[in-house]
């Protein structure tokens, strides 16, 4: 809390009451270019991501349904994948939707206000998956290295803490950067070649100083992006280390350890590998750069459901249950 009010007392204030008229504008909106100038490819592009989208929101509630209506789920590890299911849905919500009103109405236009309101939500639920991603890692190692103790160490009262400490960090580093970016005034170049408002263009078209913003997404692009990456090695290392440790004529067991732990891996390479590409990428704005950000920020939240839902007898049965359910109700 002090660091906000130091923000918005100390440094915004000064810069606002400092900055040069001088080919300088107030900004109402920005234009999103997004991926195509064709009206040709427009119904295509409009089908193509609502279809996802609708995918994505369906699948992952199915996910929470199950979960939270079938009692043998409620453990640790589903209690993670329930809001990670959540995250998604709203992070994926955050693009697309504005996306496709666009797309339907042939406008690129998004409000100053919009914008900044997506880009906050955006590095929200993106901090959320990160984080949910690390400490899903973490009851695995958990519960494979220590089995023993795993109902002892992961107590609903830690788990609680931990997402509760994710929230936190996410809603507070959102805040912050929301607030050093209502500090700078634009040029008159308010196109953002991107089908969202993303940070690092955003800053591109400021006209006043962005040095402190750009300090503070170096910083958390560390805080977000390597030490969670580096907490998910290390607990999967340790992970592999166990399971490689257990005596061959335990095979069932060794497979049985090796079968939980592969969803999630497939969901953390999917997930900062698309990441990784989006950042790493030379021009965002690029057709490369935005197919990246299309995987990183509609694909991997489509697939979440299916990957861990297929290899996982628990979860199919959940969801039998719930699918059985509606379709009675019908």
């Amino acid at each position: 809390m002090g660091l906000f009010l130091c923000l918005w007392k100390c440094y915004l204030p000064d810069t606002i009451g400092n900055m040069e008229p001088r080919n300088q504008t107030s900004v109402s909106e920005f234009l999103l270019l997004g991926f195509s100038q064709d009206s040709v490819h427009q119904p295509i592009l409009f089908g193509l991501f609502l279809s996802m989208y609708l995918v994505t929101v369906l699948g992952n509630l199915l996910i929470i349904l199950a979960i939270t209506s079938d009692s043998h789920l409620h453990t640790p590890m589903y209690f993670f994948l329930s809001n990670l299911s959540f995250a998604d849905i709203s992070f994926t919500s955050t693009t697309v939707p504005k996306m496709l009103v666009n797309i339907q109405t042939q406008s690129k236009s998004i409000t100053y206000a919009g914008c900044i309101t997506q880009m906050y939500f955006f590095m929200v639920f993106g901090g959320m998956d990160t984080f949910l991603l690390t400490v899903m890692a973490y009851d695995r190692f958990v519960a494979i290295c220590h089995p023993l103790h795993y109902t002892v160490i992961m107590n609903p009262q830690l788990c609680g803490l931990l997402v509760l400490v994710s929230w936190f960090i996410s809603f507070s580093y959102s805040l912050i950067q929301s607030l050093l970016m209502l500090r700078l005034s634009f040029c008159t170049n308010w196109v953002i070649p991107h089908f969202y408002c993303e940070l690092a263009q955003a800053l591109t078209l400021a006209c006043s100083d962005t040095l402190v913003n750009h300090i503070l997404q170096y910083m958390v692009t560390a805080l977000l992006g390597i030490v969670p990456f580096s907490g998910i090695l290390f607990s999967y290392t340790r992970i592999a280390s166990s399971i490689l440790r257990i005596p061959s004529a335990n095979g069932k067991y060794k497979y049985k350890a090796f079968s939980t732990c592969a969803s999630h891996l497939s969901v953390v390479s999917l997930f900062y590998g698309t990441g990784l590409g989006v950042y790493l990428s030379s021009d965002v704005s690029s057709w490369r750069g935005m197919i990246a950000s299309v995987m990183y920020t509609v694909v991997t939240p489509m697939l979440n459901p299916f990957i861990y839902s297929l290899r996982n007898r628990d979860m199919k049965r959940a969801l039998q249950k719930v699918l059985g359910r509606i379709l009675y109700v019908q």
